[in-house]
């Protein structure tokens, strides 16, 4: 079967890459900044344009946040899609439960969709590299 990837390059990747650990601490991070941005003042949010940004960079920072955070999930969950998915979406719901507590910020459902659909995506295109991959004998 043909593979992208050489011995000596799969080798390098293992040993140098990222490992479970590092995983492990980059899906917290990108966890924290979600949690962070979502229940953060609207004074205190990070923005990429300014506070006045056009409605679709909004959509797509939620939905390429979500993405990523699916993305390194399914990789933490190798052949567990409908777990991660589930996991990803949990969050999405349980932080914007959280952000209708917030007086100062406005919880929707349709942020909601935008959110699990960036998560179910990543966890997509995760699934699809990993069924790629040579699997690593133990």
């Amino acid at each position: 079967m043909f593979s992208a990837f050489s011995d000596r390059a799969l080798q390098l990747i293992y040993r140098s890459g990222m490992r479970r650990n590092h995983l492990m601490l980059a899906t917290g991070v990108c966890l924290a900044l979600i949690i962070y941005a979502t229940l953060a003042a609207l004074t205190g949010r990070p923005v990429l344009l300014g506070h006045h940004e056009a409605y679709w960079v909004v959509v797509i920072e939620r939905f390429s946040a979500y993405g990523l955070l699916g993305f390194m999930l399914a990789f933490l969950l190798p052949g567990r899609f409908t777990q991660a998915c589930l996991l990803v979406i949990g969050v999405a719901i349980a932080l914007e439960l959280l952000q209708a507590l917030r007086p100062d910020r406005d919880a929707a459902f349709f942020d909601v969709i935008q959110k699990a659909a960036g998560g179910v995506v990543g966890v997509s295109i995760a699934q699809i590299v990993l069924a790629f991959l040579p699997r690593v004998r133990s």
